[in-house]
């Protein structure tokens, strides 16, 4: 039989009998539609194109399954390389060229499968469909729209999110090349608040990470510590060749605010030159050579915290909120607030100050309690919470960090951080525990380069040797005749004198924030330095 068209038989004038209801539905039954219009709309959701190749417009369908091989084998090559070579993936998406060619991607991507299903809605022809069943599958499709073009749709503003804080807090130039197999970092919590004068950097830690293993490293200096050093190369070298020793002014964190007002044309190359001049009086105090740094407004640090969703800590002991210093003379009114002991989240605010507050403690309490904030800070920064937070994130990060290192390196630096998270973390702090405290205010330069060395490189342990046992005398035959040997003496224990017991310390009230805030209160500095004395004793929660 032959046809004219394909609905008239020429030889009876009879529509043809259309057998495929995939592509002809007209003459399937209403279960048979219902079938097929979840059939074409699970063919869009894993092979788009696949539903216009089998009842659509073959040749869109064609164009869109060479898009949607396309993808497969670009997603194959990236698990591909996320696995052999992880560092260049990371640096596709951190690298603001290739990112932003990567947004471009998913947009058109997540605007394409869009058209793709309304495409195969045509197709479906819900009016073909029971009204109970074409409302479900109209919602249906709404839906797969919004899980497959809608989440690359998010995917790419994450991406940007990211791309422009990249760009805004790390600098463009040549990759930082690795100095003994190390990368050194100088990270700096900075303060300059109305009440400051200029910038001063409160917080100054070194990280030096190892560039194959990712094993890293962490040196607190105090920020009271004296005759910060220069190497001979420092353009500082000039101005202070004995190091920076002008007199209790010249702690290590006034250098900053020093360099940024006095010497900044010693840098002229810098975009900070007072972040350029720590880097160098920390690489010159634990002899290493710092390649970067990073610079966190502790003013804005909350921001970051809160965009965290708080920080998790094991608070060591009661920590005070100073209240305001009304004379400028250090002499605070009493605490606002007080931050308890016990595993806490603390949000921004209260974590600013658990990392600033110095009231009644000696100083290095406060750099242990900022190394505990930054080691919370990393064990949260996993990638379920980076994903779902990752905007705000972005968005503090870039208001509150500055750095010079190069943007089209943070993919490789990312990686030796996902490294560094196998390994524990090694930490010296120029100052107690690891120095006596007065060690800062008379630093000895060649001790600490000595314990850097000892602490970047430590000696691989040594196999005790085996010690071979002493072959055992032979066995000699008892001689009847010979009398028996005296037995041996037995010890008397002689009597040690002791001194007399200690009296019981007297009965301490319960310490409570009531208690506390009394004590500041009546200004009995004695007791609140006596129990205020394990708040740096802390940990990440």
């Amino acid at each position: 039989m032959s046809f004219s068209s394909p609905k008239v038989s020429r030889a009876s004038n009879r529509p043809p009998v259309l057998t495929n209801p995939v592509r002809y539905p007209e003459s399937a039954s209403a279960p048979a539609r219902s079938k097929r219009a979840w059939f074409l709309l699970l063919l869009t959701l894993f092979v788009p194109g696949a539903a216009q190749i089998v009842a659509g417009n073959k040749r869109f369908g064609r164009l869109a399954l060479r898009c949607t091989f396309t993808v497969w084998a670009l997603v194959i090559a990236a698990v591909a390389l996320a696995l052999v070579h992880r560092e260049t993936l990371l640096n596709l998406f951190t690298n603001p060229l290739s990112s932003l060619a990567i947004i471009v991607v998913l947009l058109a991507l997540a605007l394409g499968w869009a058209i793709v299903f309304l495409n195969t809605l045509k197709i479906i022809r819900p009016s073909m469909l029971a009204p109970g069943m074409r409302a479900l599958v109209s919602g249906a499709l709404v839906v797969l729209m919004v899980l497959t073009s809608g989440s690359l749709a998010y995917g790419a503003f994450l991406i940007n999110s990211g791309r422009n804080a990249i760009t805004s807090i790390f600098q463009s130039g040549p990759d930082m090349v690795p100095v003994d197999g190390r990368y050194n970092f100088l990270v700096m919590g900075g303060d300059a608040g109305a009440d400051r004068t200029g910038r001063r950097p409160d917080s100054i830690i070194v990280v030096s990470i190892d560039a194959k293993t990712g094993q890293a490293a962490t040196m607190s200096i105090p920020r009271n510590l004296q005759n910060a050093q220069f190497s001979p190369d420092s353009p500082l070298w000039g101005v202070y060749p004995e190091g920076y020793n002008c007199g209790d002014d010249c702690i290590i964190n006034f250098l900053y605010t020093d360099v940024t007002n006095n010497h900044a044309g010693l840098y002229p190359n810098a975009p900070d030159p007072g972040a350029a001049a720590m880097m160098d009086a920390a690489g010159g105090t634990l002899g290493l050579q710092i390649q970067g740094y990073v610079l966190v407004d502790m003013a804005g640090f909350s921001t970051l915290i809160d965009a965290l969703g708080g920080v998790k800590v094991n608070v060591g002991g009661w920590v005070p909120i100073s209240g305001d210093d009304v004379n400028g003379t250090g002499d605070h009114l009493p605490p606002t607030g007080w931050i308890a002991p016990g595993v806490q989240t603390l949000n921004g605010y209260h974590a600013l100050w658990y990392a600033r507050s110095r009231q009644w403690v000696p100083e290095y309490n406060r750099s242990q309690r900022q190394q505990c904030i930054q080691a919370a800070m990393l064990a949260q920064m996993d990638p379920a919470t980076v994903l779902t937070k990752f905007n705000g994130i972005a968005a503090a990060g870039a208001k509150v960090i500055e750095s010079d290192i190069p943007a089209g390196q943070l993919g490789s630096f990312v990686s030796l951080a996902l490294k560094s998270k196998e390994h524990s973390l090694a930490r010296l702090t120029i100052g107690p525990p690891d120095f006596d405290q007065d060690f800062p205010t008379y630093p000895d330069f060649d001790v600490i380069h000595e314990r850097v060395k000892t602490l970047l490189n430590p000696p691989a342990p040594s196999e005790k040797p085996k010690t071979e046992e002493a072959p055992a005398a032979p066995a000699v035959p008892a001689d009847p005749a010979a009398p028996a040997p005296e037995p041996a003496p037995v010890p008397v224990p002689v009597p040690v004198p002791t001194s007399a017991a200690p009296e019981a310390p007297a009965a301490t009230p319960d310490v409570s924030a009531e208690y506390l805030q009394q004590l500041a209160i009546n200004n009995d500095e004695a007791a609140l330095f006596t129990l205020l004395a394990n708040n740096g004793s802390c940990s990440p929660g």
